[in-house]
């Protein structure tokens, strides 16, 4: 007889459930598990994994990535082409993957906010002498000879010099001391939420938004083009994207260690290009080294590569005429204006190979070092003749073709300014200062972290009241959220403050 009632009752309250409430249920254990921190550590190991595979394959916007790219076999490159790995910071799972997470800080900050909040807005300002001797560390005194007022103000007093903050209040029979201090540190896992935040969004911005390309610069050569590399499965091709302005290289120079020595990266301090950069706000020049790139409407130049094939900033010459007398000295820079001889004639710096070779009746080079340095001149002579002239390191009978006066001289290579071919710089275009929020959010990053770690939010209650024997009995007991042991250290330093320094007697129970 008892049993159908219950039974009965079971059915009605099935049959009166919402038709959304098993909705609501899967509902809220999806939004549990967004915002727990196991699932936002699972979905953080991911991104890591994701960076090191990033690491360990080379990204197509990396210089050098063609030689890379040559050596794999196809296998690898039609699986890596396919899955994205050569761009994995532009893959749609990677940004997936940063979307899911940063929801999961949203929604775990949002979820443990008013939790932390309440600690600075409404703090815990007594507690009762049992929750008092379960912390640790406590500790429980008796105090003589003076009133309640007193020994909580003596008490404050001690806390005050120990570096805490502190407020009495008043219950009835009992009085409340509360100290603490650095209640801010329970708000800063939530400024490591925000650097976090700003990590992630500005390596968004400029991952998806921004594009990184090569261009190649000699001397008098312009380009409003960066050539990108483009992947289809297990095929590279290059492609050329539009910027709006026009870049026009000046000059190219390159500091080196040993002026004899060769032009690799083992020799040289610094690269530098200068450019001119021409849009319709007019024209800018720019100077663009190593260690100090140049910004330009949301693009970066960076110097990237040189072209290893020796070329010349700089030459230095000496001049005898066909007729006789003493040699002249010039010096002539590529790119800039030439010089003019005594007698009228202009001489002007066209070309340089670094190991000279005639091949079908043209200039060329043997190899990209300086085996036999040459450097090509242009003559235009006092009647309008325009005429070419070689001139070498080394000395060659009048005899040689290219050894012969030319326009009544002969001509001698004695220096040169050593430089490459061409500078390749890597210009990057990040539209939405992406690396700025990025950067931004790291140095906010490592701040909050050290406040985090460094500093602790610490607690201490003393509950006072009347004891029955005289006197008052004192319960003084506290906590911390990190650093225990600094903790129970300044603990143990106020305990012992408080007789003498402030004129109280006390006994420890």
């Amino acid at each position: 007889m008892s049993a159908t009632p219950a039974e009965t009752k079971t059915d009605v309250l099935l049959k009166a459930s919402p038709t959304g409430s098993t909705l609501d249920v899967w509902s809220t254990k999806f939004l549990d598990t967004l915002s727990s921190v196991r699932f936002g550590i699972i979905m953080l190991v991911l991104l890591v994994v994701l960076s090191m595979v990033g690491m360990l394959i080379m990204q197509q916007e990396i210089d050098g990535f063609d030689k890379y790219y040559a050596v794999l076999t196809p296998s690898q490159k039609l699986v890596y082409g396919w899955l994205g790995l050569f761009d994995i910071y532009h893959t749609w799972y990677f940004n997936l993957f940063l979307i899911v997470l940063s929801l999961n800080i949203v929604l775990a900050s949002i979820d443990r906010f008013p939790k932390a909040w309440s600690f600075i807005s409404r703090p815990k300002l007594d507690a009762s002498a049992k929750y008092l001797r379960g912390q640790k560390p406590r500790a429980e005194l008796i105090v003589n000879d003076v009133d309640r007022t007193r020994a909580a103000e003596s008490l404050a007093s001690a806390a005050q010099a120990a570096g805490y903050k502190t407020r009495i209040t008043e219950k009835g029979e009992r009085t409340f001391v509360f100290a603490e201090r650095g209640a801010w540190n329970r708000l800063g896992a939530y400024a490591v939420h925000v650097a976090l935040l700003m990590i992630f969004l500005g390596g968004f911005f400029t991952n998806y938004f921004g594009r990184t390309g090569n261009m190649s610069l000699t001397p008098g050569a312009s380009s409003s083009q960066i050539l990108i590399s483009v992947f289809d499965l297990d095929q590279q091709r290059r492609a050329g994207l539009n910027l709006p302005f026009t870049v026009t290289c000046t000059d190219i120079q390159q500091k080196l260690i040993k002026k004899d020595g060769t032009i690799q990266p083992a020799n040289t301090i610094d690269w530098l290009t200068r450019i001119r950069i021409k849009d319709e706000r007019g024209e800018r020049e720019a100077v663009v080294n190593l260690n100090n790139p140049y910004d330009y409407r949301g693009y970066r130049f960076f110097q990237a590569s040189f072209n290893p094939t020796g070329s010349a900033r700089k030459v230095t010459l000496q001049l005898t005429r066909q007729g006789g007398g003493a040699p002249q000295e010039v010096t002539l820079q590529r790119g800039a204006a030439g010089a003019t001889l005594p007698d009228g004639t202009q001489i002007q710096y066209a070309d340089f190979s670094p190991d000279f070779r005639l091949a079908g009746g043209r200039v060329a080079t043997a190899s990209p070092d300086y085996n036999n340095p040459a450097a090509i001149l242009s003559l235009t002579t006092p009647a309008g003749e325009r005429l070419r002239a070689y001139a070498f390191s080394k000395p060659l009978p009048d005899g040689a073709p290219v050894g012969a006066p030319v326009g009544g001289y002969k001509f001698r290579l004695t220096d040169f300014e050593k430089v490459p071919l061409a500078h390749v710089l890597s210009i990057k275009y990040d539209p939405f200062y992406g690396s700025t929020i990025f950067y931004i959010g790291g140095g906010l990053l490592c701040l909050t972290l050290c406040a985090v770690f460094f500093f602790s939010h610490e607690r201490i209650w003393a509950h006072i009241e009347q004891h029955e024997e005289g006197g008052h009995e004192v319960v003084i007991g506290g906590n911390t959220n990190r650093n225990q042991t600094g903790f129970e250290d300044r603990f143990r330093k106020f305990i012992s403050s408080i007789d003498g320094t402030h004129n109280l007697e006390v006994k420890q129970s």
